[in-house]
């Protein structure tokens, strides 16, 4: 994003965190950290705040490179291009310990998509291993996945072995590229003035009705948006639309007992000619089931599923797919 032009690669696939943080005081709240001192915390990752919106139950930040969210006590943190994330890790424990008197990480989760050029990101990022190494001197109890294919498009997860989070709890990513020209190009300045525009001609608004949406048209091309439901629900999503390195995410919490409608909304807004999706749900959330409806092969009309792997470790099932549309 942050203006991208459409004579340079731009890494639309995002590097993902979500901390949750517990603590053995009274009530502390994350929400309590000043915006000057995330904005501090950003400047470590390359990035800015462009706009915030908040609920009762959460504050939401559109960024310069994708969105960060926070609640009482868990920080998500998603961001795009050459930023470097894994090197907030150590700050954030620290900030939130001397802001907020939170003094455990009660659970993490690090996750991204296979990069298309690795080369271009710090040496931090430029591979999972090296992600891996930074993260096990800050985690005792760190566990590394890779599902898909390792020579191919794939999928990175790190988390910490043990359980954490005992609410329920549930997130749904679809990873999109080699875009539909012609929607894309709802995302430019070319064809839409700002953000709400591109919003509403997309058809984004319709993806989950009733969010309160913050969105952002960049110069000259490239959108953000993250919506907010109550009881801390969100929904975020990230265009890079260059033809060159096209690219989509969505992501939201939104508890469901199946994706599949969702799903569909997604793809026909966008018509993307690859993804991969991932369902990723504890046992005390409803969402838990949904890799019994991906089971099916012939689930997405138009698609065939490349992947398809499921799997379960400490109270967390996760299912992730990849999809190609069959070449004409």
């Amino acid at each position: 994003m942050a203006g991208a032009s459409s004579q340079v690669f731009f890494e639309g696939t995002e590097k993902l965190l979500e901390v949750w943080f517990s603590s053995d005081s009274e009530s502390p709240d994350l929400r309590d950290v000043k915006q000057e001192e995330w904005e501090k915390l950003l400047r470590i990752v390359r990035c800015e705040i462009i706009s915030k919106t908040s609920n009762a139950d959460m504050d939401a930040y559109v960024l310069s490179e994708s969105s960060m969210f926070v609640t009482k006590s868990r920080f998500i943190l998603k961001t795009c291009g050459r930023t470097t994330l894994l090197l907030a890790v150590e700050p954030l424990i620290q900030l939130v310990k001397e802001q907020c008197g939170f003094s455990k990480v009660l659970d993490v989760f690090y996750s991204r998509k296979k990069f298309a050029k690795p080369e271009q990101q710090h040496s931090i990022h430029q591979s999972f291993d090296e992600e891996v190494s930074h993260l096990d001197k800050l985690f005792k109890n760190g566990a590394a996945y890779t599902l898909g294919r390792i020579n191919k498009d794939c999928w990175h997860l790190y988390t910490m072995d043990a359980v954490g989070v005992m609410e329920p709890d549930q997130t749904v990513e679809l990873l999109m590229w080699e875009m539909c020209p012609d929607t894309m190009q709802i995302f430019t300045k070319k064809v839409c003035k700002d953000g709400p525009e591109a919003t509403k001609k997309s058809g984004i608004c319709d993806i989950i009705p009733g969010a309160q949406i913050d969105d952002f048209l960049f110069d000259p091309c490239g959108y953000s948006m993250n919506g907010l439901l109550p009881g801390g629900y969100y929904i975020t999503i990230h265009v890079t639309p260059e033809p060159h390195c096209s690219y989509v995410s969505f992501e939201s919490n939104v508890p469901q007992e199946n994706y599949m409608e969702l799903m569909e909304k997604v793809l026909n807004t966008f018509k993307p000619s690859k993804f991969l999706m991932t369902v990723f749900a504890n046992k005390e959330s409803i969402a838990k089931d949904n890799h019994k409806q991906l089971e099916n092969k012939e689930l997405v009309p138009g698609y065939t599923r490349a992947d398809h792997q499921f799997c379960t470790f400490k109270n967390y099932n996760l299912t992730y797919s990849h999809f190609t549309r069959p070449i004409i």
